[in-house]
């Protein structure tokens, strides 16, 4: 099942305060972005996001998915009504996750 855009849609405007978010549609699904760094996504209309040391301190309830099969599980986000924890989430995750590393180019 793909997510829709109006869950996209929502969780971009739940995460409106916080600059550099970014979405881009990959078969189906949203991988997240922010300030170009990979936060999580939306899978069948799940937010799923990394499990970053400081994501597992905010949400230590929270459950490991996989978002399809073959990839490592990622920690599902069910408090997305809640738009300053979102906030404060990807905010605090950024910090810890790594510069995309720059794309060869094929010669």
């Amino acid at each position: 099942m793909a997510s829709s855009k109006q869950y996209l849609e929502f969780i971009l405007e739940q995460l409106s305060e916080l600059d550099g978010v970014s979405a881009r549609a990959m078969m189906g699904e949203y991988i997240l972005y922010v300030n170009g760094k990979i936060v999580g996504g939306i899978y069948d209309d799940r937010l799923l996001v990394k499990p970053t040391r400081s994501a597992k301190t905010l949400m230590p309830d929270a459950p490991f998915e996989l978002p399809y099969e073959g990839v490592k599980e990622m920690l599902l986000v069910d408090n997305v009504d809640d738009r300053a924890f979102l906030t404060d989430l990807f905010r605090a995750m950024v910090e810890e996750l790594p510069e995309q590393k720059p794309k060869k180019k094929n010669r």
